[in-house]
C-alpha cells in the first residue's frame, strides 16, 4: 500500500498506508520529533467549530477556486511561518488547528467504491514502527488506547469538515464569497505591498441580506463565524509586521492552497 499511495494527497501527507493489526501488530507509535513539515506552510486548512478561538491569533481566509476552504494563515508568502521555528515548535502562545494535530494520521477510502473510512497513517512521518520506545498499536487484534484516542479525534474533525462544508455552501449561495486583496503600505516613498490569491467575505454584501436570510444565518450559527471571519482580517498586518522582525522579507504575493 505505502508503494501506491493515492493520487492528490492532502498537505503535509507524503504517503498513506492503512492501520493493520496483522502488519502492524507489534508497532509503537511515539511523539515527533519535530514538525517542519508546520514550520514550512503559510496557510492550513482550518474547521468551522475552530474559528472562535482562531480568530484571536491569525487572519481566516478561504482558498481560491470553485470548492474554497476556510484556512488559517500563518504567514503572507509560501514557505512562511511566523508562529513556529524551523522545527515546527511554537514561538509563543497560539492555537494549533485540528488539521495539524491529527498528522500523521487521517482517515480515508481504501478505494474509490469504498464507502467506509479507515485510520491511516503517513509513513514517512516517523512516528509509527518497531520501536522499543513509544506505545503499542494494537494490543491483541484491537487498537490500543492511544489509537483509539486518535481514532476519535480524526471522526470528530470529519464531523467538522462536514459542517464546514455546509457553511461554505451558504456562502456561496448567497454570494458572499469575493477575491480577495490586502494591500499594505510601507513608507510614504516605496511600493506598497498588495496581496490576492484568496478569498473574502464581502461585509457590504452581508448588510445587504434579506432580513429572513439574516435571521436563518443567526439561527443555524452562520453569522457569528462571518464575523470572526470578518474581524481576523485585522491579522494580516501583524503576519506582515512578524515577518519584518523576523527577517522573512515579505513579498508582493499571496498564494494560498486550493
Amino acid at each position: 500500500m505505502a508503494s501506491a499511495a493515492p493520487a492528490g494527497l492532502p498537505l503535509f501527507y507524503k504517503d498513506l498506508t492503512p492501520l493493520s493489526s496483522q502488519t502492524h501488530a507489534n508497532w509503537s507509535v511515539k511523539a515527533m520529533e519535530s514538525a517542519s513539515f508546520f514550520a514550512q506552510t503559510h496557510a492550513v486548512p482550518l474547521t468551522t467549530e475552530e474559528f472562535g478561538v482562531a480568530q484571536r491569533f491569525y487572519p481566516i481566509v478561504f482558498s481560491d477556486g470553485p470548492s474554497p476552504v476556510p484556512l488559517a494563515l500563518f504567514g503572507l508568502n509560501e514557505g512562511v511561518n511566523v508562529f513556529t521555528d524551523e522545527n515546527g515548535m511554537p514561538g509563543g502562545n497560539f492555537y494549533v488547528p485540528a488539521y495539524v494535530r491529527r498528522y500523521p494520521f487521517m482517515l480515508a477510502k481504501l478505494s474509490p467504491q469504498s464507502e467506509e473510512l479507515s485510520l491511516c497513517f503517513d509513513p514517512s512521518s516517523g512516528a509509527l514502527g518497531e520501536f522499543e520506545e513509544g506505545n503499542p498499536v494494537f494490543e491483541g487484534t484491537e487498537p490500543a488506547p492511544q489509537i483509539k484516542e486518535i481514532l476519535d479525534f480524526c471522526e470528530k474533525f470529519e464531523r467538522a469538515g462536514a459542517t464546514t462544508g455546509f457553511f461554505v455552501q451558504e456562502l456561496q449561495q448567497n454570494k458572499l464569497l469575493i477575491p480577495g486583496e490586502v494591500t499594505i503600505q510601507v513608507g510614504e516613498d516605496t511600493q506598497p505591498f498588495v496581496y490576492r490569491g484568496f478569498q473574502m467575505i464581502a461585509q457590504e454584501r452581508v448588510l445587504e441580506l434579506r432580513g429572513d436570510v439574516l435571521r436563518k444565518m443567526v439561527q443555524n450559527g452562520v453569522l457569528p463565524l462571518i464575523y470572526a471571519h470578518l474581524f481576523s482580517l485585522q491579522l494580516i498586518q501583524d503576519i506582515f509586521n512578524l515577518q519584518m522582525q523576523q527577517g522573512k522579507m515579505p513579498q508582493p504575493n499571496l498564494t494560498v492552497p486550493a
